[in-house]
């Protein structure tokens, strides 16, 4: 398993060792303590999946409190995934970092818990899969705008398929700050 640093220190992209032959091919796509070795020591609690259409963009969405860190992965199909630093006093609040993920690179991405999360579909459709430390809490949810200007994040579609609850987002500024996670408080 190689683990790939990024310019958000606590945010990794995982490429696990692939095996194959003939037949097609192996890839194991979690084990403990490899994944405890690369500083993702929280119990993952919950599984989800979704398929979406080209240009589905999910996000951004965060929990708070009741964060959640998700280990995602794209089993079909390709996605340009996104994860924010919105915790409070943090010295990369606000800044995110952006990487493809797909069937094809096999790469899995780390978004501790305390960072947004959104992914935005370049393929025909995508499956996407994401283990979570902790339990979906609808009233612990949050959302942020996906094209929030003080964000700019170029998104690889230029007019996304949203949800309406997606649509109406607020910018990173408009978030009352006692809703967002402090920086060192997350576990």
């Amino acid at each position: 398993m190689k683990v790939i640093p990024t310019a958000l220190p606590e945010v990794l992209i995982i490429e696990a060792q692939r095996f194959g032959d003939a037949r097609g091919y192996f890839i194991e796509t979690f084990q403990l303590q490899r994944y405890q070795a690369a500083g993702i020591n929280l119990p993952f609690v919950q599984d989800n999946l979704s398929r979406s259409r080209h240009g589905s963009l999910r996000g951004l969405h965060l929990q708070n409190p009741r964060p959640q860190g998700k280990l995602v992965s794209v089993l079909e199909g390709e996605v340009y995934d996104v994860a924010v630093d919105v915790r409070l006093g943090s010295p990369t609040f606000g800044k995110w970092v952006g990487v493809t993920l797909s069937a094809e690179n096999h790469r899995q991405m780390w978004i501790p818990p305390g960072f947004a999360h959104g992914f935005c579909v370049t393929s025909e459709s995508a499956l996407f899969f994401y283990k979570c430390t902790d339990l979906y809490s609808p009233e612990s949810e949050l959302g942020i705008l996906h094209d929030d200007p003080s964000l700019a994040i170029p998104w690889p579609v230029k007019a996304p398929l949203l949800s309406d609850k997606d649509r109406k987002n607020p910018r990173l500024s408009e978030i009352d700050p006692a809703r967002l996670p402090g920086y060192g408080k997350v576990r």
